[in-house]
Formats: C-alpha cells, structure tokens, sequence
C-alpha cells in the first residue's frame, strides 16, 4: 500500500525522533544506523538532513570511526555554512582532520573556524564558550608568596608540592655561585596564598597580607633566566650579568606567615651550574631534569667555549635521589633540555637546538622503548616554527602545551599553546590561549589539568623578573549549563520517580551530590561549564546505570536534556529450585521457606570467605546479615508472600545485588537457591565467541553478542572499570599481529562506548602474540583448534567497588 505525503513526513519524523532519542542518550552505535537509514530517504526536508549529518558526523567521531566522520562533515559542511547552531562544525571537522592525519588541512579548517567564531562573538556582543584549547572563560591570576625579586619559574607537580626554579643570591642557601639557577620545594600547594591578583585585564590588584609585599622592583625587562644568544644556551660564568636580589629569597623562614617552608629541593641533584626545568614520574620515583653539562664533578664546553644543557635522570631511593644518568640523545655542542614526561611515562617531550632543525629551539619526542630512549623525532613543523618552542608540559589526557614566540596569533614575547597529541604524534590544530594566560610579555612554562581549570603559568608581566602565577578558571560567561536527566524503564519506557542520581565531578575539589527523580522520572541541575561528569543511576529493582557527560564543546545557553534507561532485575531474580538443584545443599531437604547459596570467584570459581551478605525485606523493610566462611555458603529464613533485596559485598570485589521473588504458600519447593559469582581487581575475562574476519576488527554480529554480555555487566557494577586486551595467534607477520591486536581491541572498546558506557571506565590494550597461553609460538606446529585459544578478547577488572 503507498502511503501519502503526510503518512510519508509522519513516518520520517517517527524515525528521525527515535534516531534522536539515541543519539542524545549517547547510544551512538543504535543513533548512526538510524541516521544512515534517514539519509537514504530522499523525502527527507533539507534542515533535517543538515541536522542528521551533523549529529551522525559526531556519532562517528565519539565512537572512534574517523574516516567515516570526515566524510560527513565534509558533506555537512557543503551543503552551506553552518551558523551559530552548527558552529562546532569546523572545530570537529578540524579534529578529526587533525586525527586522521591531514594536518595541515586541519589548521586551515581551524583557522575558519577561529574567524566564524569572532564574527559571532562581535555580532552578538557577547562571549561564548568554545571546546578544546579555545574556550574563552573567565581565569583568576595569582600573584603567589613565593616570588621573590629575584626569578621563580617552570613549576613542576610533586607529590602534593610544586619544584621549580630559583635564582640564588645574598639571602640564599649559597652565595658562592651567585647568577645560577637550582630546584626548589613547596611541600604543599595548599600553603601557596596570592598576594595580588591579576584579572582578565590584566591589570594587577594588590592584597594586603603579612609578610608580603607588592612593590614593584623597577628592574629592566628582559632580565629573564631564559633569554640567551644562542638559543638555550645555558648562562656561563663571565657572560651574562648576574641575577640581582634586592631582598633575596629567605629559606630559612615561612612563607607568608603560612607555615609553610621552601626549601631547597635536593642537595643530591643541585650543583654550581644550573638545574631546571624538571619532569617527574606519574608515581613520582624518577625525575628527567635539565642541568649544564656537568657530571661527575666535571663540566664540558662545547668548541664554542659554552657550556651546554643536557638531560639527565635520577631514581628516588630511600628519600634520596641517586644514579644520576646522561640521557643519550645529549650532546657537548648542542642543548637539550626542558622535560616533559607523559603520565604513562613512555614518551618524553624536549627542546632542543640540535642540527636540522627549523631554527632556534624545536620540540622533539623521544619514546620508551625495550627498555631505553629512542632517537628523538622533531614534532615537525606543525609546531616547529623558525624561532623557538620550548617550555612543553603534556596534561593527564596527552595534550601539550608549550611556549612560542614564532607563531601567530601571538600577543607578544612567549606565549603558550596547545596542541591535542595522540601516542606522541599531532593530532589536532595549535590553539593559542587567549588572555590573561597570556599576556604581551614573556609567558611560558604553564602545568595544569585535563580540563584546564586550574594550573600554574611563569611570566615576566608584573617587573620584568620572572614570577609563578596560579590560574584558577571562575567561570565561563554564560555561567553553568542547564542539564535535564530523565530516567525511564528501557522495556516499558515509564519514567521512573525516586530514582537517585549521583554526581561526580571530576578533579579535586568537588563533592558528590545525589539527587532523586520526579514522577516524570526527572531531574534538572546547572553543570560548571567546560568540565566532565559522571552520574550513576540507580532505583531499586533496576540494575544501576552510569552516563558520562562534558560540558566542554558548548558554545550557546541552551538546556541539554538526556535520556537514559534502565534495566529490571529480571534477569537476576532468583526462584524457588527443588532441593536437588540446590548446590551444596543437595542433602538437606527444608519444610520451610529458606535461602542458601554459596559465594565464589567469577573467574578461579573457588569459595570466598568473608563475605557480608545483607538481606533485606521489602514487606516490612527489616534486614539479616551475615558472612560467608571458608566455604563461602550462607543461609537465611525467609517469610512466605514477601519478596527480598540481597546484597553481597567484600573489599576490592565488586557488590553484587539480586531480586529474590516471593515463595507462596502453594510453592512446590521452600529451598529458594541463590550461588553468587563476584568479581575483584585482577580478575581477567575471557568471552568466548569474539571472531574477527581475517586481517580485520570490525566488531561483527556474532562477537556484538558477546560483547553486550560485558555491557551488562559494567551497566550491573557501575564503578567497574577495566582493561580490554586483544590477543592474536602467532601465525604471520609479529608487527601486523600487534597493529591488529591493538585496532580490535580499540575497536571492542568504540562498540561498548557506543552502547552508553562511558570512555573514562574502560582503556583497551593491544598484546599481539606477546602472551600465548600454550605452547603454539613461532615454529611449532599446531593444530587450527589450538590456534584459535590464543585469539581472544580479555577483560581485566583495574577497579571496583
């Protein structure tokens, strides 16, 4: 039967509305085959197909399909400009350009999207919030009680303090080396207090606090412990002036009055030349940090007569620091210094001003490898220009940041700029930070988190001398970004009243907040812009759900509503068994309504002892409890007619929760049979069934099967996080096997993602042939069955609760 024109719109609009309904509960997978089929129809209006392009374009790109996401945009984008409502557009497209490696394309696409950006901010006379590096936000500037009229710069986090640099002179440790710089030591940032502020301005305001003062130093611009002839060349004894100290920095004294000591950070790594700047490891054991060349009671000059930088490292052993070793990429005749480790500690980033170079200072990455670092690789011109790039710091998410004074757009001296990097390579256009985190004097050498909300920068701005300032991002000007939550039944799609909802924001700082549904199974709340959240859902008789939302990437005042549902505990309601299907209980028949089970292991299937098992009535909301011993059994009475909530729980497992359904008085059986498998850190998960087609890692619908088995079981335990591992056989060529491991793992892990479980709880790892589990390695014949053990997907729990 043909339908009419309007059966034909009511019909598209069904699809379009469902398609929607997914895209917005971050269900990408089930939103990008509805799109695909909307975009087939040629009934449908030409703003709704715009609209499904641009939504299927960000679809693509959440779930980790780049290709397929330059394609849509490109196609988005040539139907017309995108106005303010799509004006992420270019900044996607750029991305994903920047992912897939068309660089400098990606900048050009940048580019237009930093100039459509400005005409809206002017046309409508207002800010606007912007992902990425861009986003213009409100930062408070802090003056801090650690500068001195001397130089303080390129901080450094440790442990719960800050390292960084200082000149030494009069009211100094040591006035024998008057002019060099050593490492120094805040063991707490919490003790840093401001002494004046520095608004968007930029112009300073001054506090009053004891012991501090605001005075300017009337000292000549320039004066910096960075600036040299040749570039990165360290000062030398006889060549520059030396640092001049009207007060000197006192460290023997507190700071501020706060309690608070600087000291010297250590005598085992400070020499008479310069040391600085530094990088630690995530765990804080080893230090890479820049020093004169100098080792072994012995410096080196190059044929130049200067004295050159070099980096060199250090383990922390029994509270000291000790084997000092010259990393091999140094040379007498160039230098090579400022550090920067990222947090997985296996690649580093470094200036240097060595031969080949595109002038000045470059940045060059150098990657951990079977044990030792690798040839260093300019990270070209991309970020590279023909004058200097130094100062680089790569946050928890792998950006970096750096400092240039040979790029554009640039308000003068060294700014800083950011660039989005993925496994040491560029993976998105260079963003220039605007005001006040930089400025028209010298800025560089800025530390901060993923979300850049808080951080340290150095500067010349206030005296000329070189100053740590702290930043600490207020607010955008649009204030927070309403949120609507609506949680529903996913078989019946009734909203779901009382439904508690917890908020977690990530970083320091922020305190959980629950909030509970309405009848409409709603809540709303105000998010903090340019942040990332994590709500877990839960409601008794539903499993309990987790949803990822950021606020970064906003760039209007309109509310967000999403949607997200959960499932009944249908699946793990527990009934009646007769008593020969009871586990361990076979021979011990009951009259009356009774609940044994036994505790095991989900992986070793072994007893777990001490186990608390808390069961709870829902007739009249009374509970019993008790713990497993060695044999992990556990017995509870029950009362006929009322129905059970049962919870079991152990440190480092994760909590397990069950329905147990009623028993009548005309049930056959009164044994109510409940063995309970738990998972714990370590643990590792083989799932059965992941097939791939050969030489590929397109998630086919076999293993799809399998993997929404795990989907079910993040969704039941919503602080499960894990690793996902894919292993091949060691049939053909070990590389080809590692590249594949790795794309099918990221692939297992996109799937997931797209069925609504947040990135932050899952990372994927790629093991090749490297961890066969028998005796089938290169040269030994097997059988294909024998083969086929070693092909398979894992999943490792790293955390649960």
């Amino acid at each position: 039967m043909l339908l009419g024109g309007g059966e034909v719109h009511a019909q598209i609009n069904r699809q379009k509305q469902q398609a929607d309904r997914s895209f917005f509960s971050q269900l990408y997978g089930r939103a990008i085959n509805d799109y695909v089929q909307l975009l087939r129809n040629d009934s449908l209006a030409t703003e709704d197909r715009r609209e499904v392009l641009y939504n299927l374009g960000y679809a693509y790109k959440e779930v980790g399909d780049m290709p397929k996401a330059e394609t849509v945009f490109r196609q988005f984008l040539e139907s017309g400009e995108p106005g303010p409502k799509y004006q992420q557009a270019y900044l996607y497209y750029a991305q994903v350009l920047g992912y897939n490696g068309k660089l400098d394309e990606a900048q050009k696409v940048y580019t237009v999207y930093q100039e459509q950006k400005d005409k809206l901010t002017t046309s409508s006379g207002t800010g606007t919030r912007v992902a990425g590096g861009a986003q213009k936000a409100t930062y408070r500037l802090e003056n801090l009680n650690i500068n001195s009229t001397g130089s303080e710069f390129s901080p450094a986090y440790f442990r719960d303090g800050l390292v960084y640099i200082a000149g030494r002179g009069a009211g100094g440790a040591s006035t024998n080396n008057k002019g060099y710089l050593d490492l120094y030591y805040m063991p707490r940032r919490t003790d840093l207090q401001a002494v004046s502020l520095l608004g968007a301005d930029g112009k300073e305001k001054p506090l009053t606090i004891s012991g501090a003062s605001t005075g300017t130093s009337g000292r000549l611009l320039g004066r910096d412990n960075y600036t040299r002839s040749t570039s990165n060349d360290s000062r030398t004894v006889g060549t520059y002036a030396p640092i001049e100290f009207s007060e000197g920095l006192d460290l023997k004294k507190p700071v501020a009055s706060t309690g608070a000591t600087v000291e010297q950070f250590s005598k085992d790594l400070n020499s008479k030349y310069h040391e600085g700047p530094v990088t630690f490891s995530a765990d804080g054991s080893q230090i890479i940090f820049t020093r004169n060349n100098y080792s072994n009671g012995r410096s080196r000059k190059s044929s130049d007569n200067v004295t050159k930088l070099k980096l060199y490292s250090a383990t922390l052993k029994d509270g000291g620091w000790s084997d000092v070793q010259e990393l091999p990429f140094n040379h007498d005749e160039y230098s090579t210094g400022h550090p920067a480790l990222s947090r997985d500690g296996k690649l580093l980033f470094f200036a240097s001003d060595r031969p080949g170079g595109l002038g000045g200072t470059d940045l060059y990455v150098s990657r951990w490898e079977k044990n030792a670092w690798s040839k260093p690789q300019s990270l070209g011109k991309q970020i590279n220009t023909g004058r200097d790039e130094m100062f680089p710091f790569v946050d928890e998410n792998g950006n970096l940041y750096f400092a240039s004074n040979g790029r554009k757009p640039g308000l003068g001296g060294l700014d800083i700029y950011y660039v989005p990097m993925l496994n040491g390579n560029v993976a998105g256009p260079v963003v220039h930070l605007e005001a006040p985190l930089n400025s028209p004097a010298d800025d560089f050498g800025l530390i901060t988190d993923g979300n850049r909300s808080t951080g340290y920068l150095s500067s010349n701005r206030l005296r000329g001398d070189d100053d740590i300032f702290r930043f600490v991002q207020e607010s955008t000007l649009n204030g927070c970004r309403n949120l609507t939550i609506r949680i529903i039944d996913e078989s019946t799609f009734a909203p779901l009243d009382s439904a508690m909802v917890v908020i977690n924001a990530k970083g320091e700082g922020h305190d959980q907040q629950e909030l509970f549904t309405n009848a409409n199974g709603e809540v709303n709340v105000c998010l903090n812009a340019n942040s990332n959240f994590m709500f877990e859902v839960t409601h008794e008789g539903y499993l309990a759900g987790t949803i990822g939302f950021t606020t970064t990437g906003f760039t209007d005042d309109k509310s967000t509503r999403l949607e997200y549902s959960l499932l009944p505990y249908q699946s793990d309601a527990v009934e009646a068994l007769p008593a020969s299907m009871s586990g361990g209980y076979t021979n011990d028949k009951v009259t009356t309504p009774t609940l044994r089970g036994t505790v095991t292991g989900e992986t070793d299937k072994k007893p777990i002892e001490g186990v608390k098992i808390i069961l709870r009535n829902k007739c009249d909301g009374t509970t019993k409890q008790t713990v497993t011993g060695p044999d992990g059994r556990f017995e509870f009475g029950l009362k006929e007619g009322c129905e059970y909530q049962m919870e079991a729980s152990k440190p480092s497992y994760g909590t397990n929760r069950s329905s147990i359904r009623k028993i009548t008085e005309k049930s056959e059986s009164k044994l109510v049979a409940a063995d309970l498998k738990m998972l714990k850190v370590g643990d590792v998960v083989t799932l059965d069934n992941i097939y791939y087609d050969s030489g590929k890692w397109e998630i086919r619908p076999d293993a799809a099967r399998e993997l929404d088995k795990m989907v079910a079981t993040m969704r039941k335990y919503p602080s499960l996080r894990i690793e996902i591992g894919s292993h091949t056989d060691s049939q053909g060529n070990a590389q080809f096997n590692q590249y594949l491991s790795e794309r099918r793992a990221r692939a297992a892990l996109n799937y997931m993602a797209s069925k609504g479980i947040a990135r932050n709880r899952m990372t994927s790892k790629g093991y090749g042939e490297s961890s066969l589990i028998n005796q089938c390695k290169d040269g030994v014949l097997c059988t294909q069955e024998e083969h086929q053990r070693n092909r398979r997907t894992e999943f490792k729990v790293l955390f649960i609760r």
